[in-house]
């Protein structure tokens, strides 16, 4: 009978995969926001910077056991990642060290001399032969008859004697050949930075912030300068539209290259628990176009789920206001379903479009064009960064977001790579309305321009 009723709660249990990505949520969080390691295994979101205010300070603070730090340790070891695992092995060492000799009940568990072990080996690999030659003497006072660990003291000493230390500066993490643009990703979601584009008279909580920037982000352009405040403002929108004449749409415009606008409290909280609740059990892992397939990717961690507007009057309510503020044809096939997406901690999608820039994009499997806007509402989470614009744009509740992806000409708008930046902390809810070029030829004309 307990076998039975394991397995049929086991599909609802964390397996290893999902062990593993937490700890890649961590060393996510660690780089992203700068954090020390140290700081989050005590239950803090503490910058590694000195001087600078924690991050987030929760209610409760969680410390991560000695064995919690060695897992995200060795997650880092066994894929190459010196840089990070010898950050945390060092602070599951330093626990181990505290708890060495008490009763472990997990035989499955780390310990020190497994700690020891991985960090010798990592310090090795990255150039400190006197530190790993330190960590073998240590694991050999434990376990002095390990002939594999005698023999690594032998060679690290017989290394130092022949000038094998190649010890330089601090370890540099590794490098990520598909993240271009990672110092001025990173700088926007930690929002440093003055904040710019705040109308006078808007409610609710300052929106733009811009980053600094010490490098061009892109050779071939200038960095674009804070637009005037004065062309940045707060409206209420009724857009010609029936369904918004007893309710405008409290729309705040960010920027205006790319055309950027915030509508406040766009979906009501009643709303986004409905669609939630539908939604929860379809989510699957999130994917991306990878040539005419899709599939998963480290650079997007997230579940998602499509919901039709017959699902529920509450969509249906909300595919109407959102074809009431964008003036266009949300009708299939000119726009995707519904996109229910749920990012949980570390869960992010680094810079990326949401127009094809391929014509094997399976987006043209649809017949209906290219994505020619993106309508985005969130319920909580981490920050929207605007990478080429350099400007991030913070969770408001249950606000919407609306850019053009599309110039008027059809081309892509390469202002418009954007970035969801990783969850601190609970979880973020996104409901995504992906509009196609066909259907909007008189709702969003060409101009006279061919360049416009």
């Amino acid at each position: 009978a307990l076998h039975a009723g394991f397995q049929e709660v086991e599909q609802e249990l964390p397996g290893a995969e999902d062990l593993d990505g937490a700890a890649r949520a961590l060393m996510r969080l660690q780089d992203v926001y700068g954090l020390s390691v140290k700081g989050m295994a005590n239950g803090l979101f503490q910058p590694a910077s000195a001087g600078r205010p924690p991050l987030y300070s929760p209610s409760r603070r969680v410390s991560l056991s000695a064995d919690d730090c060695f897992h995200v340790g060795k997650v880092a070891y066994d894929t190459g990642d010196y840089y990070h695992a010898i950050a945390w092995l060092e602070e599951a060492v330093s626990r181990f060290r505290l708890s060495y000799g008490s009763w472990n009940p997990e035989e499955e568990r780390g310990s020190l001399e497994d700690a020891l072990d991985h960090l010798a080996f990592s310090y090795f690999m990255a150039g400190n032969i006197s530190r790993a030659l330190t960590l073998s003497r240590e694991f050999l006072h434990y376990d002095p008859s390990n002939q594999r660990v005698t023999r690594n003291v032998a060679k690290y000493e017989k290394l130092l004697v022949t000038g094998g230390d190649r010890v330089g500066g601090p370890l540099q993490r590794p490098n990520v050949t598909h993240l271009h643009n990672r110092d001025a990703y990173e700088e926007l979601c930690q929002g440093l930075g003055a904040q710019v584009g705040l109308a006078t008279g808007c409610r609710g909580p300052p929106t733009p912030r811009l980053a600094p920037s010490p490098r061009p982000l892109r050779p071939s352009r200038p960095q674009p300068a804070p637009e005037q405040p004065s062309r940045l403002h707060c409206s209420y929108e009724t857009n010609g539209s029936p369904h918004l004449l007893l309710r405008p749409a409290k729309k705040e415009t960010l920027r205006l290259q790319p055309y950027v606008v915030l509508y406040h409290d766009f979906v009501s909280d009643a709303e986004a628990e409905t669609i939630k609740r539908l939604a929860g059990p379809w989510l699957q892992r999130s994917v991306v176009a990878s040539g005419e397939k899709q599939q998963k990717a480290e650079y997007r961690i997230s579940k998602s789920a499509w919901l039709k507007d017959t699902a529920d009057p509450a969509v249906r309510a909300l595919e109407l206001r959102m074809a009431a503020v964008t003036g266009l044809d949300l009708r299939p096939p000119y726009a995707e379903y519904l996109q229910v997406v749920n990012y949980g901690l570390g869960g992010h999608y680094e810079p990326h479009f949401d127009h094809a820039t391929s014509r094997e994009s399976p987006l043209y499997r649809m017949k209906s064009g290219n994505r020619i806007a993106t309508l985005s509402a969130v319920q909580a989470g981490g920050s929207t960064a605007f990478i080429h614009a350099n400007f991030s744009v913070p969770v408001v509740k249950n606000a919407a977001l609306f850019w053009w992806n599309l110039r008027r000409n059809g081309d892509g708008d390469g202002d418009t790579l954007h970035a969801g930046c990783p969850v601190l902390a609970g979880d973020k809810w996104v409901a995504n309305k992906w509009i196609h070029e066909h259907g909007q030829e008189f709702r969003r004309p060409c101009s006279r321009d061919p360049q416009d």
